[in-house]
């Protein structure tokens, strides 16, 4: 039995006999799928799972469950589909898609981003998820544990594939061919599960090309475990820091059987709305001939200038007052021997971060790589990261200077051996504990280094983004500041018909939402929630024991309401600090964390109750809860917290904390 024509392009068919379950989808025009978040069926019949909004998701489902089981196995099933990624930026990552199987079609708690709209960072890797994934990703994690990112995985329950491998496929030779996912241009996979053995068969080709016979990549695994007896099927994907949009063109799936076949003559074109990569061979063939014409004109004057021209940049008249604080593109090219990716220090919320040692004085940098294509403001940031790079304090990582390319924009740091703190706080990469003098010691050292950017530097900066993991190591583990003023790129870029909003969910304080605006006060929120994360080793939004998401300072709160604060320690402490010494920096942690800006203190406060020079203000509890706050001041911040899906859940009652007067 089939279903009717859903549209010219969509034509899925159907069985009301579970056993013989399958469809097809030549394109998705008139399609009943279930579309959530950011997802939607273009015009053309197009499913786009995102629209290029930055830190979204989107989910595209069957709508009904498809039964797996026979008895108590999961039987064989297949699938293929058709996708595309396109970037505005060819080079630079993007995030993926992927097609999972999946108890439920609820995925309002997973994240955007790296976690692919599918889980979140406080479920990834457990066993209740019931999913199971193919990803195909064009990001490199760390985290997840990514080979490239440019590859195909096989997930189960979590984004830390059990087998993956760069993308691309094999010809009838037995020859590898690679694909780029991120190439704008449509492929076909296939997806095929053998009940009996047990054996799950990744395939990737370019489109219109046959399925290959060996497929890409295949694993053994008992899906019994993993899927349901009715489970959903169907795609999703998120998008990060990098404008992308992800396309489903056509889709099929089967039971007990290959999956039918798609019409490729019937699917949507990809559209073409960011520029296609440039031609490799034009990047060879327009040096030579440029080249060769100098040669022609004359040899001599190649001879005498070519050390020159070889790496000379173009710069802007007003870049010669900032002269000294530029870097050339070929130091640091070489620096960091190409950008390879062993050199990767990390990636952050603003772009990528490589090691490096300048070839001439074996300095050892870090170089922040940007990607910026508006020349709005240009003037202005640049003026401002030079004034910057003249601070000098102990606790702020040195801005040694900039360079500037064709849609990037490169900042060179002082190297920090030592990491970030959060690869402390939360043990990774095997990082010992920190102990209670070390983390006190950081805790004073960032307060004193943004006392120095609020009030002792010549004018005022507000850094914007303060959180463990901007907060760097030196060779005698004392905490440094990174990353301030990378902010005012984006509010001198910005339109100003729109307002921008730069930090991290978890660190941004209420008011925020009602202005868009950046202040000292907001800096001292984001320093008080990253007090209590130093001190608890617990993240701003962390699971209670009901795996229900909160704030922490919440958490802190309703500790201190029962008189039980010092239970809040960090348990990986063992109980090896001073008491006291906890009780005032949880106490000024809720202090500066408190959602009415004008009860928080300064940063010379703040040190001052630190170093035990001022006793720390009693705080007594109010009745008013942090959503209230946001109605009464924000009428807007709900909407904002909103484009965070995985935040809005943990964003309950917070306890108003007031100063006693």
């Amino acid at each position: 039995m089939t279903c009717a024509a859903l549209g010219e392009r969509a034509k899925p068919r159907s069985s009301d006999d579970d056993h013989l379950h399958q469809f097809v989808y030549s394109g998705f025009a008139g399609s009943n799928l279930i579309i959530d978040d950011a997802a939607s069926v273009t015009a053309s019949g197009l499913v786009e799972l995102t629209n290029g909004t930055l830190r979204l998701k989107g989910h595209a489902i069957y709508p009904t469950p498809v039964r797996f089981r026979d008895g108590g196995t999961v039987r064989s099933f297949s699938s293929s589909f058709v996708f595309g990624i396109l970037s505005a930026y060819p080079d630079v990552s993007a995030n993926g898609i992927a097609l999972f199987v999946a108890a439920s079609k609820d995925f309002s708690a997973a994240m955007a981003a790296q976690y692919l709209g599918l889980l979140s960072s406080n479920n990834n890797g457990n066993a209740t998820n019931r999913v199971f994934a193919i990803e195909l990703d064009t990001m490199q994690n760390n985290e997840f544990k990514d080979i490239s990112d440019n590859h195909v995985g096989i997930d189960i329950n979590s984004l830390i594939s059990m087998n993956s491998t760069n993308a691309g496929y094999y010809d009838g030779n037995g020859d590898f061919h690679s694909l780029t996912l991120i190439s704008h241009e449509a492929m076909q996979v296939w997806v095929d599960y053998d009940g009996e053995t047990k054996k799950i068969n990744v395939t990737l080709a370019p489109l219109k090309m046959s399925k290959p016979v060996r497929p890409l990549l295949s694993v053994t695994y008992d899906l019994s475990t993993v899927i349901p007896d009715m489970a959903y099927i169907g795609f999703s994907s998120a998008t990060g820091l990098v404008n992308s949009r992800h396309y489903v063109l056509g889709w099929s799936f089967a039971m007990d059987g290959p999956a039918p076949a798609i019409d490729i003559a019937k699917l949507p074109k990809l559209p073409r709305e960011f520029p296609k990569p440039r031609s490799k061979v034009m990047e060879i063939i327009l040096p030579i001939a440029t080249a060769a014409l100098v040669l022609f004109v004359g040899t001599t004057l190649v001879l005498l200038r070519r050390s020159q021209l070889r790496y000379t940049e173009l710069k802007e008249d007003w870049e010669v007052e900032f002269g000294p604080h530029r870097f050339s593109y070929k130091d640091l090219f070489r620096a960091t021997e190409g950008f390879k990716n062993k050199n990767l220090l990390g990636v952050g919320g603003f772009g990528k971060v490589y090691k490096g040692v300048l070839p001439v004085s074996k300095c050892e940098i870090a170089v922040k790589r940007v990607s910026h294509n508006s020349k709005q403001g240009m003037k202005e940031f640049v003026a401002e990261i030079v004034s910057i790079g003249r601070m000098q304090h102990p606790n702020l990582v040195q801005l040694l200077g900039y360079c500037r390319r064709k849609g990037e924009l490169l900042l060179v740091y002082e190297y920090m051996k030592n990491g970030s703190l959060d690869k402390y706080l939360y043990c990774q990469d095997n990082k010992p504990t920190l102990n209670w003098v070390r983390r006190l010691g950081i805790i004073k050292g960032i307060a004193s280094g943004l006392l120095y950017l609020h009030e002792e530097w010549e004018k005022v900066v507000v850094h914007r983004d303060i959180k463990a993991s901007n907060v760097l190591l030196d060779n005698g583990m004392n905490g440094r500041l990174g990353d301030f003023g990378l902010a005012m790129l984006y509010d001198h870029s910005a339109n100003p018909q729109t307002s921008h909003v730069v930090g991290t969910i978890g660190y941004l304080a209420p008011e925020i939402g009602r202005t868009s605006k950046a202040t000292t006060l907001t800096d001292i929120f984001a320093f008080g929630i990253f007090v209590l994360e130093v001190t608890c080793g617990q993240k701003p939004i962390m699971q209670d024991s009901e795996d229900n998401n909160i704030m922490l300072v919440d958490w802190v709160v309703e500790h201190w309401n029962k008189g039980s604060l010092i239970e809040t320690m960090d348990t990986k402490l063992q109980g090896d600090y001073n008491v006291d010494e906890a009780c005032v920096a949880l106490k000024v942690g809720l202090l500066c964390s408190h959602p009415l800006p004008e009860a928080r203190p300064s940063m010379r406060q703040v040190l001052q109750y630190l170093n035990g020079e001022t006793p720390v203000p009693e705080l007594v509890p109010a009745q008013l809860s942090f959503q209230m706050l946001a109605v009464m001041q924000n009428q807007g911040f709900d909407s904002y917290i909103m484009s965070y899906p995985s935040s809005v859940e943990s964003i309950q009652s917070i306890s108003s904390l007031v100063q006693e007067k």
